[in-house]
């Protein structure tokens, strides 16, 4: 039943409209909202996908009046002062998507806003896995491993509550004298990055993985990629490896003595400000030339002296003759609104560093901990 409120002078109610009174009329905006002196004792409830206001303006409330203001919407709500008003709060005046609260006037120009209790946090993630190591022949002289393939590259979101999260960074894959690479291992928080496949030896195709290894000498094929995470690694030559996959392609294939180069990475500097690459595919190894690293965060193939995967950007190792390469370790950046944590406490054990970059906080992770929301 509809509330009776405001009432009228007179006004005889029935017990039906008495047990009405406790539910309040809701007032639904879908556009940036100036509330009036009928919204007093309402619900102000704002719905859109974009960023919105809802102003108070002076002179419009007397000392307490009441309004709930909440948002459904997408778009962030934000409580905003008009000229010569005054809006107080221990919390947050903006409003992401199901927070609210109650404002209340203290006088024609001052308000409490008082936000309801905070227990979850919206957060974006990127989660690397480790790189892999690159493979090697068995002796030097007349073959070649594959390139290690990239660490899975996987971005994502989600809701966190009050509790305490691990957060697992993937380590680079080792290589063995004479052995496929080994593979990287994943890294993990809310979600999983794969590490990548490891680089085949002389005769063994690569292995599978966020991104694969490259195939190793005498015409062997390329690891398959773990579907969203990566791209498959290149196939072997006569006497040389193909080049690891990398997130955004595939390593290419050897060719006779050279080995084939890896597949590119993904640069990005979205979470924390700086950009890095991520995730590209060793060059694969060869008797005559090694190929080219698919990125910064990759090493590129030899004949004698391939090199490693990046540090915590999950790329691939290079192939070579008699050795490979080892894979770079993984990472997990995980940033939120900075308006939207405020009445939580956010902190982190373990190896990372933390920031803001524009609107947003970040925790950056090159090795495992855990995150902490109270």
């Amino acid at each position: 039943m509809p509330t009776p409120f405001p009432f009228t002078a007179g006004q005889v109610l029935t017990a039906a409209q008495l047990n009405a009174i406790t539910t309040l009329p809701i007032n639904d905006q879908t556009a940036s909202y100036t509330l009036v002196v009928g919204d007093v004792g309402k619900r102000v409830i704002m719905n859109n996908a974009s960023a919105n206001t809802v102003t108070v303006n002076n002179s419009i409330f007397a000392a307490g009046d009441t309004i709930f203001i909440a948002n459904k919407g997408a778009g962030t709500s934000t409580i905003t002062a008009g000229a010569g008003v005054t809006i107080n709060t221990a919390g947050s005046l903006a409003l992401a998507q199901y927070g609210g609260g109650t404002l209340v006037a203290l006088s024609a120009s001052t308000f409490t806003f008082f936000t309801a209790p905070k227990s979850t946090l919206a957060v974006d993630f990127l989660l690397v896995g480790g790189g892999a190591a690159g493979g090697s022949f068995v002796a030097a002289g007349g073959g070649a491993g594959g390139g290690g393939g990239g660490g899975g590259y996987v971005t994502g979101s989600g809701i966190i509550g009050k509790t305490t999260y691990t957060v697992k960074v993937g380590a680079g894959g080792s290589q063995v004298v004479g052995q496929s690479g080994r593979n990287g291992t994943a890294s993990a928080f809310l979600n999983t990055a794969n590490g990548g496949g490891g680089g085949g030896y002389q005769g063994q195709r690569g292995q599978v993985g966020g991104s694969g290894g490259g195939g190793g000498g005498g015409s062997s094929s390329g690891g398959t990629s773990v579907s969203g995470e990566g791209n498959n690694g290149g196939t072997g030559g006569t006497t040389s490896g193909g080049g690891g996959g990398g997130n955004t392609a595939v390593g290419s294939n050897g060719s006779s003595g050279t080995g084939g180069a890896g597949g590119a990475g993904t640069t990005s500097s979205t979470y924390d400000g700086v950009s890095r690459n991520y995730s590209a595919g060793g060059g694969g190894g060869g008797s005559t030339a090694g190929g080219a690293a698919g990125g910064a965060s990759a090493g590129a193939g030899s004949k004698t002296s391939p090199g490693a995967g990046a540090a915590n950007q999950g790329g691939g190792g290079g192939g070579g003759e008699d050795t490979g390469a080892n894979g770079g370790s993984g990472r997990v950046i995980i940033r939120y609104l900075t308006a939207d944590a405020a009445g939580l406490t956010i902190s982190a054990t373990g190896t990372y560093s933390t920031g803001t970059t524009g609107s947003y906080t970040y925790y950056d992770f090159t090795a495992t901990g855990t995150l902490v929301v109270a």
